[in-house]
């Protein structure tokens, strides 16, 4: 996990296993982080640093090969302080996206189903590792889940062999040039991003970092 401008401090988003978006500072969106209070420069950032070498760590245990289980009760890091904020607000599902084919895609289609909406890039290395456990939820709860990988900026041509290559059996939307769609399901500090809607189209849970199939399929159960 590195940040892509090494002058920027890391986010929340960082701490919880989150790439981070270029330019995003955490700063500038509005009266959600009014009461995020401002630290002096040096300790803030000893204090992001200290909370992303323990993420770092926690996500290298969790990506070891042997490791079924990430005890999640063990992290200090919890995502983004706005997450919880979302839980119960009615889920904007009013954006029509096109998918790596060129289908449109029209997000109120999935009413009455469980909805998971995960931003992601192909350039994401915690994306990438989330990416099968995403799929093999979609196959294993076909019947009441819908899941969406909203690619922030790639082009179609690039999904298409990435999705092959992962076996991506759920619908990849391009949302590039979709800032009002990333807004709104926002703020997104890094990626990926995955917002869980309920079949009444609100938003269950939202998760900034990476999470484990484990968290999703807890939160998916208690919704179907």
């Amino acid at each position: 996990m590195e940040p892509q401008n090494p002058e920027i401090e890391p986010t929340a988003a960082e701490a919880s296993g989150a790439e981070p978006l270029e330019g995003s500072t955490g700063e500038g969106h509005g009266a959600q982080n009014d009461d995020v209070g401002e630290a002096p420069g040096r300790t803030r950032k000893a204090m992001w640093l200290a909370m992303g070498a323990v993420a770092l760590a926690l996500g290298l245990i969790w990506l070891a090969p042997g490791i079924d289980h990430f005890d999640e009760s063990s992290s200090t890091a919890t995502g983004d302080p706005d997450d919880a904020l979302a839980t119960g607000k009615v889920a904007p599902m009013h954006f029509t996206l096109k998918d790596m084919n060129g289908e449109a895609v029209d997000l109120a289609s999935f009413k009455g189903r469980v909805v998971l909406i995960n931003f992601w890039a192909t350039w994401c290395g915690p994306c990438r590792a989330e990416i099968p456990s995403l799929v093999e939820l979609q196959d294993q709860y076909r019947d009441d889940l819908t899941v969406l990988g909203v690619s922030i900026d790639d082009e179609a041509e690039k999904l298409k062999p990435y999705a092959a290559e992962f076996k991506m059996n759920y619908p990849v939307l391009v949302g590039k040039d979709h800032q009002d769609m990333q807004d709104a399901f926002g703020p997104l500090y890094g990626i990926p991003v995955s917002v869980i809607v309920g079949r009444d189209g609100r938003i269950a849970k939202k998760h900034s970092g990476i999470a484990t199939k484990e968290q999703f399929e807890r939160e998916i159960k208690a919704l179907l």
